[in-house]
This record gives C-alpha cells, sequence and structure tokens, in this order.
C-alpha cells in the first residue's frame, strides 16, 4: 500500500466500477483537498489485472447492450437523472472536497450533467440509417449506424460531472460500453458520477470506473489504449496530453476525440455595452479560479474605450471576486505557481498589474486571488501559455485586423467572445476567428446541451453535445443487396 499509516488505513476507500461490483484493489494512494490541504480519503490504484477485467467486462457487456432498444436506454437515462435531483448535495459535497470549489460551481456542474442526460435520452430516437438508391435498378442498399464497442473516456477534474457525463454519456447512449478513467484529483466525485447510473439500472459491465497513481498514468494509459477491445477514445485536457493521447491512438489506428486547452481571447470593441463587458469578462477569466479551457485568458479592448472598461472591468472584478471574498482556489500548488511565474515575466519584460498582486501571500500555497496583466507583449511567456488560472492579460486594439491578429496568434482555437452593439461586425468577428466557438456579448466560458462542442487548431477535434455528439460514437455500415 502507497502512503500507508495507521491513520490512512483508516479512512475511506474509494473503489472502482467493474461488471457493476464495486472494486477494492489492494494498491491506494492518498486524495487531498486543495481547499484543506488534508487527506479527505484514499482511492484504489489499478493495476494490469484490474484494466484487464474491465476492458473484458466491457466488451462482454456491449454484446447484449449494442442490442438493447432504444426506449430501454432513454428509460434509463431518464432515471439517472431522477437520481441526480435527489442526490445532488452528495454529489456537490464530493466535489468540494476534492477540488476545492465553490458550492455554486459544485451545483452548477450537477444540474449540467442532469441536463446533459435529459437531452441525450430525448435524442436517442434520432439515430437511424438511410435507405440510399444505387446506381442498379436491380438492387437496394441499407446504410446502418452502429456503435463502436468499447470506448475508453478519460476526463479531468475541473469540471467533473459535466465533463465526466459526456465522455461516457454519449457513447453509452449510442450502444457503447465505456471504461471511464477518471481523475486522480477527484476519485469520489467520478465514483458519485458512475454510481448514479447504476443505481438507475445501467446492466453490468455497460460502464466501469478506473483510476490509478499519477506515476501509473502512462503505463495504464497505454494498455487502454493498445488493448484490441477498445475501439475509440475520448480525451479531456491539456493540449500536452492530448498530443500523447493522439499519438497513441494513431499508432493503433484507433479513432479519438480531443478537447483540449484553450487560450480564449475576449474582443471588446468602442460600441460594445461595457457594463456587460466588464462582468462577463471578469467572470469569464476567473470562475473556477480561471480553471477551465474556455476561460477568457486575452482582452482585446478598442483604444477609444480602453481607460473606460479598465475602470469597469477593475469594478466588477473587485464586485466578484475582490478582497470581501475569500481568494480563489486552484486545485494544487503547482497552477499558483505557474501564474505567479507568467505574471513575473511580463512584468520583468515591460507589462504593469492593472489588478491585483501576484506577491500577495494566501492562506495556503493553493490560493491566489485575481491578477490583470496590461501591456503583454509577444516576447513574454504569457502571450502564448495557457494560464489555467486566476490571470488574463489585457491588450489594446484599433482595427478588427489587429484585433484578429492578436486573437488568433494562438496555438489554441477552443473558444472566443465579442462585444459589440452591431451584430454584423459581431459576425464578422466570428467568421475570422479561429476558434469551435464564439459568443457574441457573453462569456468565452459556455457549454450547453443544444450546441456542438469542440476545438481548432490544438485545441484538439470531434465534438461534444447535440446531434453531432451523438454521431460521434456510431459508424456508418453500407449494406447492398439485390432484388
Amino acid at each position: 500500500m502507497s502512503s500507508s499509516t495507521t491513520a490512512a488505513a483508516e479512512l475511506y476507500s474509494v473503489p472502482f466500477y467493474i461488471n457493476g461490483k464495486e472494486v477494492h484493489p489492494e494498491r491506494k494512494f492518498n486524495v487531498v483537498s486543495p481547499a484543506s490541504g488534508k487527506v479527505v480519503h484514499q482511492a484504489g490504484s489499478a493495476s494490469e489485472t484490474e484494466v484487464r477485467a474491465a476492458v473484458d467486462t466491457a466488451a462482454d457487456a456491449f454484446r447484449t447492450w449494442r442490442k438493447s432498444l432504444p426506449r430501454t436506454r432513454r428509460d434509463i437515462l431518464l432515471k439517472a437523472a431522477d437520481i441526480m435531483v435527489r442526490r445532488r448535495e452528495e454529489l456537490g459535497n464530493y466535489m468540494m472536497d476534492e477540488t476545492g470549489c465553490p458550492r455554486q460551481w459544485a451545483d452548477f456542474n450537477v444540474n449540467t450533467a442532469r441536463e446533459f442526460i435529459i437531452d441525450v435520452a430525448g435524442r436517442l430516437s434520432g439515430l437511424e440509417g438511410t435507405l440510399p438508391t444505387p446506381a442498379d435498378p436491380d438492387t437496394g442498399a441499407m446504410v446502418l449506424r452502429e456503435p463502436f464497442g468499447v470506448v475508453l473516456s478519460i476526463a479531468p477534474w475541473n469540471a467533473p460531472y459535466i465533463l465526466g457525463v459526456r465522455s461516457v454519456l454519449f457513447p453509452i447512449a449510442a450502444g457503447n460500453a465505456a471504461i471511464l478513467k477518471g481523475s486522480e484529483l477527484c476519485p469520489r466525485t467520478m465514483w458519485g458520477l458512475c454510481s448514479v447510473f447504476h443505481e438507475a439500472g445501467l446492466p453490468d459491465g455497460v460502464l466501469n470506473l478506473l483510476f490509478h497513481e499519477p506515476a501509473n498514468a502512462a503505463a495504464i494509459t497505454q494498455m487502454l489504449i493498445a488493448d484490441p477491445q477498445v475501439k475509440k477514445i475520448n480525451f479531456t485536457g491539456s493540449s500536452a496530453v492530448g498530443r500523447i493521447i493522439g499519438k497513441l491512438a494513431g499508432e493503433h489506428l484507433k479513432p479519438v476525440l480531443l478537447e483540449l486547452g484553450g487560450k480564449a481571447p475576449a474582443i471588446v470593441w468602442e460600441d460594445a455595452d461595457l457594463d456587460n463587458a466588464a462582468v462577463q469578462c471578469a467572470l469569464g477569466a476567473f470562475l473556477n479560479s480561471g480553471q477551465i479551457c474556455m476561460s477568457t485568458e486575452r482582452i482585446l479592448v478598442h483604444k477609444k474605450i480602453r481607460a473606460e472598461i479598465e475602470k469597469k472591468l477593475v469594478g466588477a472584478i473587485d464586485n466578484i471576486f475582490g478582497g470581501q471574498h475569500d481568494p480563489l482556489v486552484l486545485i494544487n500548488s503547482l497552477g499558483v505557481t505557474k501564474n505567479k511565474k507568467l505574471i513575473e515575466d511580463a512584468l520583468s519584460k515591460g507589462a504593469s498589474l492593472l489588478y491585483g498582486d501576484a506577491n500577495t501571500q494566501e492562506a495556503s500555497a493553493t490560493r491566489m486571488r485575481p491578477v490583470v496583466v496590461s501591456g503583454v507583449s509577444s516576447d513574454m511567456d504569457i502571450y502564448k501559455t495557457e494560464s489555467f488560472g486566476p490571470t488574463v492579460s489585457l491588450f489594446e486594439i484599433e482595427t478588427e485586423e489587429e484585433a484578429l491578429r492578436i486573437a488568433n496568434d494562438t496555438e489554441y482555437g477552443l473558444s472566443s467572445a465579442v462585444f459589440t452593439e452591431d451584430l454584423r461586425r459581431g459576425l464578422r468577428f466570428a467568421k475570422e476567428i479561429e476558434t469551435g466557438a464564439v459568443h457574441i456579448n457573453s462569456m468565452s466560458v459556455h457549454d450547453e446541451t443544444a450546441l456542438p462542442h469542440g476545438g481548432a487548431k490544438a485545441s484538439g477535434y470531434g465534438r461534444f453535445n447535440a446531434a453531432q455528439g451523438l454521431a460521434e460514437w456510431v459508424r456508418t455500415k453500407t449494406v447492398t443487396f439485390r432484388w
């Protein structure tokens, strides 16, 4: 047992789900709350034995689940949505304990995940094939849409119910079986998610759950991707790890859906509603401590309204995240260190602080207050690097061409925002910004059931959500026949 002490042995240990049963492996690791710095519980750490068992179980379950009727799947999903209402407080507590987030963010996660489940349940009857007309009048044809088989789903900690649910919901709804490789930072949250589906009556083996300690990440992931019974992968996380996942999948000729990092710009034009823009930029930059792939990282303000928007932005940040509120909690001290180094580098190269002080010492190394850096140039690390924390840069622009050049001068392309009262201008920007989503007059953080979600460039490929999200998890089979 790793990190074994007498006290640790008495802690609750989060189990796996394999074949519908809770499995407690011998090896465990500690889970530490970033808010308290204390060990809140332990979690099982998977070995090759549990990996093989999960894959074999999923493959066996798929043979039956793929033949289940859409109404059977629909009813299970709707029951799961009802269970989430009853267990909302419990599920939220798991997330707060493990990620240090406030109650509002936990409840938003649970509620949004539930909305995803309800939405997908209503879409199942729309998964249908076609009957095209072949060239030969004596021949008929059918194009079937069939599930892949066993799907590996890898979901992160920062919005675990939303991102965890969608990683398995769309595959299993389409008739696949899934293995969720949950984040080692929030295993009980991921367990809670899976327990909802099992309580709702999902057949044994259709959804399996594994964790591992960080040191085993590469070996376990490679083992899962390489297994011939795993047919497709989805991964949500950093672009650095996404490249590794994509490479491994490519080596085994397996399709993969990737939703990766971001460097979201927010363009504030001279005719914008500045009060709205200030609030939306503050929320977009600092919601969940800036630990969202869609977080606003660059605010591009028109020269004519720069002084006014700076004043309103400072006021909005003060009102929502200021000194009367607790400091923002990050998942670990590495995130705080990273952001402080980005700020230090920018200041050493001529940038200035518009808001905040990175040198302020908070109650713990996992806490940090919002910082806005002005006068950022392309030679500064913060210009290119995704901060994934409570730091945002402000730029002055004067023309649409200049705004687009800075907005697109990044390897990322997940989300963006534009603030203007001229819809034609907003749509012009939307056509030219290289991101998977552009939100006009609202923040860059936006993800809902009806809208396909995914990125461009190094922010990944493929789409979650809506009809496109369901179609990701079926493949076509062409059948011809002579009359």
